[in-house]
């Protein structure tokens, strides 16, 4: 048996994740994720896949974020037909963020065409939800810990990764004529003391190792957020404005409704600031919560009653695409989470288009912003941002808060790998930027492990006649 890694994406990027194995003449794809962030990125949802997606017979996803599952409805539309294996929170959440996905590109185009800035006659959307409507019937769900035969010689078992609701590390094991061989593939890793997630499961050994590198090259520590996040609400309450905080719906926009659940609790914001969460996807990903007790820590008590963390009285929760516009004649005294969390579509464009050119107003980041999207661009100082075919003026506050981040950072990387008994054949460091991924693999070099970072399309051959 000839096992060889084709890296299709995350590959010197930090999206994309795309990690085809090839056991003889049997195709499995590690996620399947869309480029998002610098131009040059997002061209390459357009191109051709690299390997014929009829060739493929099945895909195995970590966790349900875009950059991990938002080529699906495209590459099933080329053809591919295989199950696709994930845990099941993950499957609930991928609905929503590919149904989300969807919508916006549907909006996009149709804006496009119509405001005449798109250089296509009539540009058309990557998918859209008839599409993403077909990758559903595949999709095969599993629990933690529960061994998954893909095919006669490749077992995969899904382990808590923490990061998002469902994130799961995949352990897969190759059976051959004469040995058996361990690939893990960490996925996106979770804070290590993460309020409301599991830590991630450790890993005795593997093989092969494929590990994220996101924080790869820096710390990110959890240093009080609670008392950063007042400090931010504080100073931009003093400014007589609203507070915008662009969040992730999965994930970020559930820890931030936590934190602030605290805050008020403990009394240590004003009781009459008002809390808009305006994501109907966020709304939905908040009530999955509730539905999976097993994947989170908080009970069923912390969720329900009178001081609910989710259905707390300062949270009002904003369907309605009227009720959402409404919310641009809030002058003072308000907050308010929207998606996405990069600033690259959804309704917090039209927040951004209206409150970026306000001084009393404060722009809260709280989690990581990759090259080329707007909001990197927004949080490193740029004068104006390109929106709607408009150069708007950022005279707002920007402010930021470190450690809310739902990946583990250098530290905790690191952590993770020292619970290894012995150092892998070959380590891949992927789903970084450039800088991040060359410092990790040296720093996992120095413990003496044989490490690459591979390129885009890169393949290795990894097993020979096991």
């Amino acid at each position: 048996m000839n096992v060889r890694m084709k890296f299709l994406g995350g590959a010197g990027t930090v999206t994309g994740s795309r990690h085809l194995v090839e056991v003889d003449n049997f195709a499995l794809l590690v996620d399947c994720g869309m480029f998002q962030g610098l131009k040059e990125l997002r061209l390459k949802n357009w191109e051709p896949f690299p390997v014929d997606p009829e060739s493929i017979d099945a895909i195995v996803i970590t966790h349900a974020h875009i950059d991990h599952t938002g080529y699906l409805p495209r590459i099933v539309n080329q053809g591919f037909q295989g199950p696709v294996y994930c845990t099941e929170a993950t499957a609930d959440l991928m609905e929503l963020l590919l149904m989300d996905s969807a919508k916006l590109q549907e909006e996009e185009a149709a804006f496009a065409k119509k405001k005449g800035y798109s250089k296509h006659e009539d540009p058309k959307p990557l998918y859209n939800s008839d599409d993403v409507t077909k990758v559903l019937p595949l999709i095969k769900t599993c629990d933690y810990n529960q061994v998954i035969q893909i095919e006669p010689r490749i077992q995969a078992t899904f382990h808590n990764a923490g990061h998002i609701l469902g994130a799961s590390i995949v352990e897969m094991e190759l059976t051959g004529s004469y040995q058996k061989k361990k690939i893990v593939f960490s996925g996106d890793l979770g804070r290590f003391h993460d309020p409301m997630l599991e830590a991630p499961t450790k890993i005795s050994n593997a093989d092969i190792l494929v590990v994220e590198s996101t924080y790869g090259d820096r710390d990110n520590p959890m240093n009080n957020p609670l008392e950063q996040f007042e400090e931010v609400v504080k100073r931009a309450m003093d400014r007589n404005g609203c507070l915008l905080i662009p969040a992730f719906s999965v994930g970020r926009t559930q820890l931030l409704l936590y934190y602030l659940h605290e805050l008020f609790l403990q009394k240590r914001i004003d009781p009459d600031i008002q809390v808009f969460l305006d994501s109907p996807m966020a709304i939905s990903a908040t009530n999955l919560h509730k539905k999976y007790f097993d994947y989170h820590k908080l009970d069923e008590f912390t969720l329900s009653g009178q001081h609910a963390v989710f259905d707390y009285k300062k949270f009002q929760y904003v369907q309605k695409q009227s009720d959402s516009m409404q919310l641009n004649y809030k002058k003072n005294r308000a907050i308010i989470i929207s998606a996405s969390g990069m600033c690259t579509g959804g309704r917090i464009m039209h927040h951004l288009y209206n409150r970026l050119q306000n001084e009393q107003d404060t722009i809260m980041f709280v989690g990581y912003q990759a090259e080329g999207t707007r909001g990197r661009r927004i949080l490193d100082g740029e004068e104006k941002v390109r929106m709607f075919g408009y150069n708007i003026p950022v005279k707002c506050h920007v402010e930021k808060i470190d450690g809310l981040s739902a990946h583990a950072d250098r530290s905790e990387l690191f952590n993770w790998l020292d619970n290894f008994t012995s150092s892998p054949k070959q380590t891949f460091t992927v789903h970084g930027e450039e800088k991040a991924l060359q410092k990790y693999a040296a720093g996992i070099r120095e413990k003496g492990w044989n490490v690459s970072v591979p390129e885009y399309q890169e393949t290795f051959s990894v097993f020979e006649g096991i």
